[in-house]
């Protein structure tokens, strides 16, 4: 008996292994701008804002998917502001191409402090893309993205 339920622990383990998420979907809240923007330890990346129920970004998801496929080196941050369920998310990112991509969601209400703390001018719009070149100089686009400017910036081609 004590044998059959080694084998059916074990059996557990393995098949929850298989079915993990292949996600990397981590909380964003307060107090982690700077240490997201350390992470890149001084190379260019880009920190994408998008949100599920936003048209241009349903509309954009893919193309940024094609970016990392075609630039798999480029450091980008995908950060999901709508308060929706973590499921809608990572089906919109499994849609694009990104469930492999480095994606957060804000885990609180995306209000005034922690959009003052990314960008004091920012009013929170989305799609908005804060692109870091090398020399730490952040550039906020808000609206859709110039993936050529962003290749550019990011990986150093035109």
């Amino acid at each position: 008996m004590k044998k059959y339920w080694l084998t059916l622990i074990f059996s557990l383990f393995v098949t929850s292994i298989a079915a993990a998420d292949t996600y990397s979907l981590k909380p964003y809240q307060a107090g982690d701008w700077k240490p997201l923007i350390k992470s890149a330890k001084g190379a260019p990346m880009a920190i994408h804002f998008w949100g599920v129920t936003c048209p241009a970004c349903i509309k954009e998801m893919p193309q940024w998917g094609q970016f990392l496929k075609n630039n798999p080196n480029a450091k980008v941050v995908f950060i999901q502001v709508d308060d929706v369920s973590q499921d809608s998310i990572k089906k919109m990112l499994n849609k694009a191409g990104l469930d492999k991509a480095n994606n957060y969601y804000v885990a609180a209400p995306f209000d005034e402090r922690l959009r003052y703390e990314i960008d004091p001018q920012w009013h929170g719009e989305t799609p908005t893309t804060i692109m870091i070149d090398k020399n730490g100089k952040a550039i906020r686009n808000s609206g859709l993205v110039d993936f050529q400017k962003l290749q550019k910036v990011l990986i150093g081609k035109s």
